[in-house]
């Protein structure tokens, strides 16, 4: 078990998990505003592992955990919201507005179709994707963690090898 790998796996699952949120789009499962705020923690934690992957030390793999851990808790919001534990947005949930739709797009089958953050668009074995997203993320930052402490065990065999 390597820094290297454990970075690889890491950004590797990041990428996974945004290649899958772009599949379920692309077979007709449009995104929410909150899906596309957990999807950006994702892009950061691949260009951090990909530029972890030259650049040695700890302080990369720490903001890659940092990422992930961002769109895990991005995650859990959001489904605290789909699960009514709490509010949401109102610009994206029940209560919110259709402000930027005009009477044509409310009346047309072709409009644009609004998708609320509070309404589930799919789930498997009863978690949605916003829930799904949480917890593998969090196993993401377990890999960014260990990738941390293999940089910290790495510098101080480094530094007891020059001594």
């Amino acid at each position: 078990m390597t820094r290297n790998l454990m970075v690889a796996l890491a950004a590797g699952g990041s990428a996974a998990l945004l290649a899958g949120a772009y599949l379920f789009q692309a077979l007709g499962y449009p995104p929410c505003a909150m899906c596309l705020w957990q999807r950006w923690p994702h892009v950061a934690a691949i260009l951090i592992g990909v530029l972890s992957l030259r650049v040695k030390g700890p302080l990369l793999p720490a903001l890659g955990a940092l990422a992930a851990a961002t769109t895990a808790g991005i995650g859990v919001f959001h489904t605290g919201v789909e699960r009514d534990w709490w509010e949401g947005p109102t610009s994206c949930t029940g209560g919110g507005s259709l402000s930027g739709l005009s009477g044509s797009d409310l009346l047309t089958i072709a409009g644009p179709r609004v998708v609320m953050c509070d309404q589930v668009s799919w789930e498997f074995l009863t978690l949605s994707m916003a829930s799904w997203n949480a917890l593998l993320s969090l196993g993401l930052v377990a890999l960014w963690v260990i990738a941390v402490r293999l940089s910290g065990a790495s510098t101080a065999t480094g530094l007891s090898r020059s001594a």
